[in-house]
């Protein structure tokens, strides 16, 4: 199989959609990662016993190291369940 390298146009707006646990607040996890840097949070589904809560953030990213790191931080961060 050969994978291509996903091409694409920076600074562009990036979307990651992350899942953790409902009791959790978002905007200090979030602002833990993203520090002084622009972003956008939108609540999205919640799971059917209510025990977890998905939520797409946004923010401008200006190269693929920078998306790549965001994603590593999120995907890291101890209360993060998931990362997309």
């Amino acid at each position: 199989m050969n994978l291509k390298e996903l091409k694409i146009d920076y600074p562009c707006r990036w979307e990651y959609k992350i899942v953790l646990e409902s009791n959790l607040n978002i905007e200090k996890i979030t602002k833990s990662i993203f520090k002084n840097k622009e972003y956008s949070i939108k609540k999205s589904n919640t799971s059917k016993a209510g025990k977890y809560q998905s939520y797409t953030v946004a923010s401008l990213v200006n190269n693929n190291f920078e998306r790549k790191t965001v994603f590593e931080e999120l995907k890291n961060h101890k209360s993060i369940k998931f990362v997309l």
